[in-house]
């Protein structure tokens, strides 16, 4: 137990170190390649913060439990809805005018579809290579459609002067992420076993919160620097990446129907907390504190009643 939480700790002052240099690397790059910011969010930053679940997620299903890889991808979306945006809400509130209005709608449609393809009990890696044809479909379809005139940039945060320093920035920060997520996810796993609890319970759970903390660790940094866009950019993407790239990995490689048991509390709350996205999207002008503090709220209620 002690080792376990030895990596626990370790994991964290690595995630922490990862979104600090990952968001000012993310912001030199889109600068130079003439991006915009949300883009980069929700593309380059969205799919560098997924890696922990990836890595997670495939060492799952490689050792024969495809229950935690599924259980990781839902659980880890929620956690971004509910969990990431509050956290970075009550750091410094989120100001939205509109931002990722079209991406919340894939966000939602994606979680929805995911959900109707568990209540069918239906699995292939057919599925699998159509989720991932579908996300390059998307990001094609991103870049090809810059953000809205209401997506509006925030004034820019401090970058590295030039673009191979953003380079190796971002590069460290992945490479922190990375390593910091899979310690967090070994040393949580081991505790979670000692509790217990069920596989797919501890992929919705504890490993979805520790794969999930490099969104909360680049989020915040994004939100703390005034860059909204990159905070719900990263929010939006990585959901995005998690229900295409990963279940599309994860379906490929295993081929078995999605776990029965996310249908109780899973795929609903998952469904619930992506509407809310678009619907703070579309209608409210930000994320203020309360918000946030209600949305981690809900987060708490939602992790006990998955141990109940």
């Amino acid at each position: 137990m002690t080792g376990a939480l030895i990596l626990v700790a370790i994991g964290l002052v690595a995630l922490a170190l990862g979104g600090e240099l990952l968001v000012r690397g993310a912001v030199g790059i889109a600068r130079k390649l003439g991006v915009s910011t949300l883009f980069t969010g929700l593309v380059i930053v969205g799919a560098a913060t997924s890696m922990p679940e990836m890595v997670a997620s495939v060492q799952a299903v490689v050792a024969g439990s495809p229950e935690i890889a599924w259980g990781n991808i839902v659980g880890s979306n929620i956690a971004n809805s509910l969990l990431i945006l509050g956290g970075a809400a009550l750091i410094a509130p989120i100001m939205l005018a509109g931002v990722g209005r079209r991406d919340s709608v894939v966000a939602l449609a994606m979680t929805l579809i995911l959900w109707a393809i568990a209540w069918q009990e239906v699995g292939s890696p057919f599925i699998g290579v159509a989720l991932l044809v579908a996300l390059m479909i998307y990001i094609i379809w991103r870049y090809r459609h810059p953000p809205l005139q209401a997506e509006a940039e925030a004034e820019e945060t401090a970058a590295p002067p030039n673009f191979l320093l953003s380079l190796l920035f971002f590069a460290a920060g992945v490479a922190a992420l990375v390593f910091g997520g899979s310690w967090l996810v070994t040393g949580a796993i081991e505790i979670a076993s000692d509790l217990g609890v069920s596989e797919t319970v501890i992929g919705l759970t504890i490993v979805a919160v520790g794969t999930s903390l490099p969104e909360l660790a680049a989020s915040a940094v994004a939100a703390f620097r005034g860059h909204a866009e990159l905070a719900m950019g990263n929010v939006l993407g990585s959901n995005i990446f998690n229900l295409l790239l990963i279940g599309g990995v994860t379906m490929t490689v295993s081929g078995q129907p999605l776990p029965s048991e996310l249908l109780q509390y899973g795929w609903p709350i998952a469904a619930a907390s992506a509407l809310m996205l678009l619907l703070m999207c579309r209608f409210m002008p930000g994320i203020g504190r309360l918000t946030g503090l209600l949305m981690l709220g809900a987060f708490a209620g939602n992790t006990a009643l998955a141990f109940a």
